[in-house]
């Protein structure tokens, strides 16, 4: 029983950690008001520089959290998230409030490579695939989630109450694992800085440590990207459809189908076969496309096998990778060239339905879906050559 509450506790971190991009969507508004000299870029930047802390640094703190702790480092990242959101209810300068957000980013950070690497360490491994899937859901989770609450704490034109909830959420958690998780074992020096250089390139080259991230990136670049500009697309009565149900049903086949299929096949498979799903519902969305039913149901399609990805992605970490450190390390370039495809893909697909209009989408989604299919056989048969 302590196990499934651990897990869920730290499960609810990541809800935390995605609360952290998502509030200030969903105040987006009501920031653009304090800050009216900034401009749409400045205020997009208040948005982005957390992910911009991940793009980054997303494979170094993968390799310093097995030296710092896990306990440790989620318990202080956590409490650092609180701290910062509390002080951003204060009418910051621009700068004050950009400066949060970096420190911000590193708590962000710190709980999405700890979340998945302890989660794989206890979860029995009968159980692990549906513990991976449900620590993969936490985005999607999170912004369904603000949607319901959000409007209401912001009624009143301040953030004040959206921010103060979500400090009392991330100290709670900090709290609560503190209490939960085990002590941290001795862990050796912190790598100079040349070190942290070359264990980059060793990560990056391991078809075991980096596989799961390389077939990440191309999801979150078709995700975001077509959660964002895929409705716009569609007729008007089917806008609102579309945007509301893409990420429900994206959630719901991850940990129902999703985690069925990875009691018989590898999580890597289970990549491969979201992938192969989503380059024929994205032919299917071309040929259909101005069809009604036809378009949207693809689109749905399209969708549910996005969330099939994501989910056995985050299980292929602890599949290939039997060590904590390992874990760790694969978890950090997740974050990384996750936040590679959340930055570049929205503004690539935007370019591209500019130019092209609905055939952009068309263009950009299936090279991505083939590109992710293939990047895991190449590093399948690397492994095998690799013994």
């Amino acid at each position: 029983m302590r196990i499934v509450v651990t897990i869920l506790m730290l499960w609810l971190a990541g809800l935390g950690a995605a609360a952290q991009f998502g509030k200030l969507s969903f105040a987006f508004d009501l920031m653009a008001a304090r800050y009216p000299e900034q401009g749409a870029a400045g205020i997009g930047l208040i948005v982005s520089i957390v992910g911009i802390v991940g793009l980054i640094f997303g494979t170094t703190a993968g390799l310093l959290v097995a030296r710092i702790g896990p306990r440790r480092a989620i318990v202080a990242a956590l409490a650092l998230g609180a701290a910062v959101s509390a002080l951003q209810c204060l009418p910051l300068p621009y700068a004050g409030l950009i400066l949060t957000r970096v420190l911000e980013g590193i708590s962000h950070l710190s709980i999405v490579v700890v979340g998945p690497t302890m989660i794989a360490g206890i979860a029995p491994l009968r159980h692990q695939g549906l513990a991976m899937t449900l620590w993969s859901s936490f985005f999607g989770v999170t912004y369904a989630l603000l949607a319901l609450i959000a409007p209401a704490l912001l009624a009143g034109g301040s953030v004040a109450l959206l921010f103060l909830g979500h400090a009392l959420w991330m100290a709670a958690l900090a709290m609560i694992l503190a209490l939960l998780l085990p002590r941290d074992p001795a862990a050796p020096p912190l790598p100079s800085f040349a070190g942290l250089i070359h264990q980059h390139g060793t990560i990056y080259a391991s078809a075991r440590i980096a596989a799961p991230a390389m077939g990440f990136v191309f999801y979150t670049a078709l995700y975001v990207a077509m959660l964002t500009l895929l409705p716009p697309l569609l007729p008007e009565s089917q806008r609102a459809i579309a945007a509301a149900g893409m990420p429900l049903i994206s959630i719901a086949i991850s940990l129902t189908l999703g985690v069925w299929g990875l009691r018989h096949i590898t999580a890597v498979h289970m990549v491969q076969l979201g992938y192969a799903v989503g380059f024929a519902a994205t032919l299917a969305l071309w040929a259909g496309w101005g069809q009604g039913g036809v378009t949207l149901v693809a689109a749905f399609i399209l969708a549910g096998a996005m969330g099939v990805v994501q989910g056995a992605s985050f299980a292929s970490i602890p599949q290939l990778n039997p060590t904590a450190e390992d874990r760790a390390q694969a978890s950090g370039a997740v974050a990384q060239l996750g936040n590679v495809g959340t930055t570049l893909g929205t503004p690539v697909l935007a370019i591209l339905i500019s130019a092209l209009g609905s055939d952009g989408l068309i263009l950009f989604a299936l090279p991505l879906c083939a590109a992710g299919f293939a990047i895991h056989s190449l590093q399948s048969r690397r492994r095998a050559n690799q013994g």
